[in-house]
């Protein structure tokens, strides 16, 4: 009776290429890119892709705010002060009308002064889609007024209700999204330039370029960060134009933040600065700039952008504590924090809890980042367990 043959597989096991052989699956698995390993990984994360899904419609809201929002940010409403959201109904006494709102008539409670607003249902106000509405300057280049939705002729549109001067507060949520999600951005990119550079450095050459990064890095990690950056913003010069002033933050933002990533980017170029193929390179007289770019970076950029897609929300946490504290972004720059720092009066709050608003954009922000970099870093190393 002659013995099976059996055949030992001397390839390194992994746990996700187990697909039947010879089907089609493990073909395309085995020729998958790295990158697109990767992706097919992250896909399978279902909270992760919505995540991304939502933050790229965020993103590419901020592209197109003025139209996206039914009023200027800065145009005021004096007769709707405090107005609370309006409801967009479609039936009116049973009948379909389409999109409509009721108008709002107004009262002044006498006894606690309190604005007391309610919708005239009798007669329905169709709102207007594709109009003209209040002008604008698109990017502060092309003038226009268009809007995607506007308030019914003689009527108002205040989906999520008004503030202190009756500006409407989803236009300005919207037009805050543009300062603080670029914040993150931003901060995020110039924070990897220097940890990389830095880092890079550190690792590849050792020695006392080393040793002065490491304590450079421990001295900035050890400082608490919250003191460090109201001592920074507050030194930001009052007179400077708000351009700058958003430059200024970021800038803070960015310097404390690249140390952890320059020892993470240290520590790996460590590791791969003594494996056979950094040797070759450096035998074949590869400069030392082409061997960290080419052959070491592309080995763990992914960990990095995993690491970014992390410390995004952190900025964006930051810019709105900075600017919630008076100490960040100042009006007329409207920022997400910028319109927390109205909602601190507590009683405001108590009667128009409509104010309070702005936050919901920021959990949901820094929450959709924090899934998307989690699902990135175990679409990045699978084997990693928490």
């Amino acid at each position: 009776m002659s013995e099976t043959p059996h055949f030992v597989s001397r390839e390194p096991f992994d746990s996700e290429a187990t697909v039947a052989v010879g089907s089609t699956v493990s073909l395309a698995y085995m020729e998958a890119s790295q990158s697109r390993l990767i992706w097919w990984r992250f896909l399978r994360h279902r909270v992760a892709v919505v995540s991304l899904a939502f933050l790229v419609v965020s993103y590419l809201s901020i592209l197109v705010v003025e139209f996206l929002a039914p009023y200027d940010m800065q145009s005021r409403h004096t007769d709707f002060i405090f107005a609370p959201p309006q409801a967009v109904h479609l039936f009116h006494e049973g009948s379909f009308v389409g999109p409509f709102v009721y108008p709002l008539d107004f009262n002044l409670d006498l006894d606690t002064l309190q604005r007391e607003y309610t919708p005239d249902t009798s007669q329905p106000l169709p709102l207007r889609f594709f109009c003209q509405g209040d002008p604008y300057e698109f990017w502060g280049l092309v003038s226009g007024d268009r809007h995607l939705v506007c308030p019914p002729e003689g009527g108002s549109l205040f989906l999520l209700g008004t503030d202190r001067l009756g500006r409407d507060m989803l236009s300005r949520i919207l037009s805050g999204a543009r300062i603080s999600l670029t914040v993150g951005l931003v901060g995020v990119t110039l924070s990897f330039i220097l940890g990389i550079t830095i880092g890079g450095l550190a690792g590849y050459f050792g020695g006392w370029i080393d040793s002065v990064v490491q304590r450079v890095t421990e001295i900035l990690r050890s400082l608490p960060e919250l003191p460090l950056w109201l001592a920074l913003s507050a030194a930001l010069p009052v007179t400077w134009s708000p351009l700058l002033i958003y430059f200024g933050i970021t800038l803070i933002l960015a310097l404390l933040d690249w140390p952890g990533l320059a020892r993470a980017v240290r520590s790996k170029l460590f590791a791969l600065r003594e494996e056979d193929f950094v040797v070759a390179a450096e035998m074949l007289g590869a400069r030392p700039r082409r061997i960290i770019f080419r052959h070491l970076l592309p080995n763990f950029m992914s960990h990095l952008i995993a690491s970014a897609s992390l410390s995004i929300p952190t900025m964006i946490l930051a810019e709105t504590a900075l600017s919630f504290l008076g100490l960040g972004l100042r009006p007329p720059i409207t920022s997400w924090g910028v319109l927390l720092s109205e909602a601190q009066n507590i009683e405001a709050v108590a009667l128009y809890p409509w104010l309070l608003l702005p936050m919901v954009p920021v959990i949901l922000t820094v929450l959709a980042f924090s899934f998307v970099g989690d699902g990135l870093r175990d679409a990045v190393d699978p084997h990693h367990h928490h």
